[in-house]
């Protein structure tokens, strides 16, 4: 500006320069403010934001608590009606206490009697321990006597039992023998009835002629059979028959010559082979009574005679 008062370019580009400066700062400072205002802005919002995490946070500790609550006094009143359940009881059970407690003291005695009884019965087993441990050891000592001994009684039932094999078998060929004898004798018997019944045919014929002809017996006069009684008779002694209408009817089958009267030597005959068929029957049990005597005499256990010392003594 001049003196005489205009203005000049330069003033006004200076003013005008001075006046953007200050709106500058002037917006500068207005920005500043605006950020300033939209970070608190920003904060409040996160603030509200953690505010309400909060209130919903404290919403459910509160519905949480009150269902904590009622859950605690649900367990109060129970627990208080268990109580009363209780107390009341323990009214009743009071007696039953005294009672129980009676049976404690009574019990307890008793379990010192039986700890004393059972240390009693430790002592006794510790002495029977100590006993038997004695006699362990005598028996150690003595063993050998122990073995002989069992050894000296083996031996005496050995010898027992090898003499009663050699009875056994004594009398086995005692009996092989007698039954070999009677074999024998049965056989020179078999033998010899021919001729001794053809002899007594003679004799009895010289004698008497008549005999033959009366001599019948009951069923041989229906079919006209005859016979000498004396020699039927001596026939069946000598061969051990008894059953004498059964031979006779066995013996008509020997009738060589067809006359119906039976001779001394078809007798005979007739009495072998009669004896001959009867023969396996009768052998039969007497073999079995042999295998039953063989099996006892077997099974048949050696007498052992025991004696104490004092019989032994006794006999010295």
């Amino acid at each position: 500006m001049s003196d005489t008062g205009t203005i000049t370019p330069e003033t006004q580009i200076k003013e005008l320069t001075e006046k953007l400066e200050e709106e500058t700062d002037r917006l500068l400072k207005l920005y500043a403010a605006y950020e300033q205002q939209e970070a608190e802005l920003r904060d409040t919002k996160a603030e509200v934001e953690v505010l309400e995490k909060e209130i919903v946070e404290r919403e459910i500790e509160k519905e949480s608590l009150e269902a904590l609550l009622t859950e605690k006094d649900a367990r109060i009143r129970d627990l208080e009606m268990k109580a009363g359940k209780s107390s009341k009881q323990v009214e009743h059970l009071e007696p039953e206490l005294q009672k129980m407690e009676e049976k404690f003291s009574r019990e307890k005695d008793r379990l010192g009697k039986v700890f004393s009884i059972a240390e009693e019965l430790d002592n006794d087993l510790r002495l029977a321990v100590v006993e038997l441990q004695t006699r362990d050891d005598w028996y150690m000592d003595h063993m050998s006597l122990f073995e002989d001994l069992n050894k000296a009684i083996k031996r005496r039932y050995e010898m027992i039992e090898a003499a009663a094999e050699a009875e056994r078998q004594s009398q086995h060929m005692g009996r092989a023998i007698s039954e070999r004898m009677e074999e024998m004798v049965e056989a020179r018997a078999a033998e010899m009835t021919l001729e001794e019944a053809s002899e007594i045919e003679a004799v009895e014929s010289e004698n008497t002629p008549e005999a033959s002809d009366e001599a019948t017996s009951e069923d041989s006069e229906e079919d006209e059979w005859n016979w000498s009684e004396s020699v039927l008779v001596g026939v069946m002694q000598k061969n051990g028959i008894t059953d004498r209408d059964a031979f006779i009817e066995f013996a008509k089958s020997y009738d060589m010559d067809g006359n119906k009267y039976l001779k001394g030597s078809e007798l005979g005959a007739a009495a072998v082979d009669f004896v001959a068929k009867d023969a396996p029957a009768e052998e039969a049990p007497a073999e079995e009574e042999s295998a039953d005597d063989s099996s006892e005499d077997g099974e048949k256990e050696p007498e052992v005679v025991w004696r104490n010392s004092g019989d032994s003594q006794d006999a010295q």
